[in-house]
């Protein structure tokens, strides 16, 4: 799953990117509203955590602009907890709000829950045949054993297991899991892909020549 964060404290932007990386996130990173805004519009993000007092154009502006295009989750950050402010941002298309300082876990289990709604799915456990994709827990397991997968096979999994039954076309998931950061351009999604598949079977993803991969409903 690949998210953007747009907070313009270099500390806690550079610690919030270390920790999603660190869960198995592709990370792109924005430091004020109007590179955010950009890139917001640019990429099909999972989700987006966005800062609300932020230089250039603050988070307000930020998510007024974005929703006239996008529907992408938006995770509203401020250090005001303030009622007003909070139906201000849920009014103006937040889908969650946290207020600062706050608890990593529970930002982690905020963004979860936004992913799996925005895939339409209200379950944090999918059973897929004899495998089980654990969303809460990121745990993948197969005949009730679990099945050891790095950071991006686990991404490459869930992400699929969101999207069964759909074909997901190879440009859909290089921008879902791979980050500004990372090469595109190489065979990595076709490394991971084998991978998985050596781990979980071969017929556990499905490769539909000339249009992308899926996983069966």
């Amino acid at each position: 799953m690949r998210l953007l964060v747009v907070e313009d404290e270099p500390d806690l932007l550079r610690g919030l990117a270390r920790a999603l990386r660190d869960e198995g996130y592709a990370v792109d990173t924005a430091e004020d509203g109007e590179d955010g805004l950009f890139k917001a519009e640019s990429v099909n993000y999972d989700a987006i955590v966005l800062d609300v007092m932020l230089p250039r154009l603050d988070g307000w502006e930020v998510l007024r602009r974005l929703r006239a295009k996008k529907k992408t989750p938006v995770l509203l950050l401020t250090a005001r907890d303030r009622s007003a402010d909070r139906v201000r941002g849920l009014d103006t298309g937040a889908d969650d709000y946290l207020v600062k300082p706050f608890d990593l876990p529970e930002l982690l289990a905020r963004l979860r829950a936004l992913i799996r709604r925005s895939a339409r799915e209200v379950r944090s456990v999918i059973e897929i045949g004899d495998v089980t994709v654990d969303i809460a827990a990121r745990i993948v397991s197969q005949m009730k054993k679990s099945v050891v997968l790095t950071a991006r096979e686990y991404a490459l999994v869930e992400y699929l297991a969101l999207h069964r039954g759909e074909v997901v076309t190879r440009t859909a998931l290089y921008e879902h899991l791979f980050d500004e950061s990372d090469d595109t351009l190489s065979n990595l999604l076709d490394v991971h892909v084998s991978n998985v598949r050596k781990k979980l079977g071969h017929d556990f993803i499905v490769t539909r020549r000339g249009h992308g991969y899926s996983i069966e409903a």
